[in-house]
């Protein structure tokens, strides 16, 4: 078997046909094998699968696991030399898996494998990126991403100036589309399970490096992804954001210790300030609902961020009781 093709499912009835349909349809070349780890599904995606898609492996969790560890059930029954993570809110283009397999083979250094991401209009998505580091924390907070014109140290968590149109390595890639050597993804342990929503994906790609392989991103293999329509209206802007809160306190902790927790707290409250003061201008001169919104989703930010202890939150999972607690939520799913 050459490639294991990992969906995670959690009620995407709506996508998941699509996607599987494009699997079938573009790939033509490599023997492959199509698993989809369901996170509990109660829409009818299930016995939708199972009627239109009989050939898909089907692992039923029957409770949400999330992304890391939902993702892992299914690598844990992969038999493929390759094994790609996929939404299931993506649609393959033709010959792209083929292709990009092959560019794997051609390329024994890497351990990872992206491909160029569009929105439905197109546009580059933006899926490649450079590693999340301290650095690229506070050169995002004070608005520096100019500097990165100089040198890409300074960059503030993209690629300024690149749309993902020529070849080369990267820090890390979106979850939506990463290709690995299944042996290398399994001695690392899968995603770490500890990033419950966000973060999964950059830590993966972190460990491959670490582990003396690249990560490699190629444009001339290319996916749609509808970001987002396999979560859209599931929960509020503020459940999502402190979500990312939480995990990107866990990351920075997990590879810098309490200093680089502590100096992730004090990056967002200067970034979140500095947001609000530009938010509040514009507000103040053309006032839109939309920027009401985001203005008050910016000061829950700001006291969730002021309140918290990073390291009572990283160790123990304390947080501020801001009405509820986003931790208590993720348990609770």
């Amino acid at each position: 078997m050459k490639l294991s093709i990992v969906i995670l499912c959690w009620n995407d009835i709506r996508v998941i046909g699509d996607c599987l349909q494009s699997i079938y349809e573009s790939t033509h070349r490599i023997d492959f094998e199509v698993i989809v780890s369901d996170n509990g599904s109660t829409d009818g995606s299930l016995e939708f699968i199972r009627t239109k898609f009989p050939q898909v492996h089907l692992l039923e969790n029957t409770v949400n696991l999330r992304f890391a560890k939902g993702n892992n059930v299914g690598i844990r029954a992969c038999e493929g030399q390759y094994t790609l993570i996929l939404n299931p809110d993506t649609i393959i283009h033709a010959g792209t898996l083929d292709n990009i397999v092959e560019f794997a083979e051609k390329h024994p250094e890497a351990g990872a494998f992206g491909c160029r991401v569009l929105n439905v209009d197109g546009t580059y998505q933006g899926c490649a990126r450079p590693p999340h580091t301290l650095r690229s924390e506070w050169c995002a907070a004070l608005h520096l991403g100019w500097l990165s014109h100089i040198s890409e140290r300074f960059h503030p968590g993209v690629y300024v100036g690149w749309e993902g149109d020529t070849e080369r390595s990267v820090g890390w890639l979106a979850g939506c589309f990463i290709l690995t050597r299944t042996e290398l993804l399994k001695k690392l342990g899968g995603f770490d399970e500890q990033f419950f929503y966000y973060y999964e994906d950059t830590d993966l790609c972190r460990r491959i490096w670490e582990s003396g392989h690249q990560v490699l991103y190629s444009p001339d293999f290319t996916i749609t992804h509808l970001k987002g329509q396999s979560t859209t209206n599931r929960f509020a802007a503020s459940t999502f954001a402190l979500d990312a809160e939480i995990t990107r306190y866990l990351y920075y902790y997990k590879y810098y210790g309490d200093k680089g927790a502590r100096s992730c707290q004090r990056s967002s409250l200067m970034g979140l300030v500095l947001r609000r003061l530009g938010y509040g201008l514009l507000q103040l001169c053309r006032p839109t609902e939309a920027r009401k919104k985001r203005q008050d989703l910016l000061r829950t930010l700001f006291e969730w961020n002021y309140r918290v202890d990073p390291i009572r939150l990283v160790n123990n999972g304390e947080e501020p009781d801001l009405q509820s607690s986003p931790v208590t939520r993720v348990l609770e799913r």
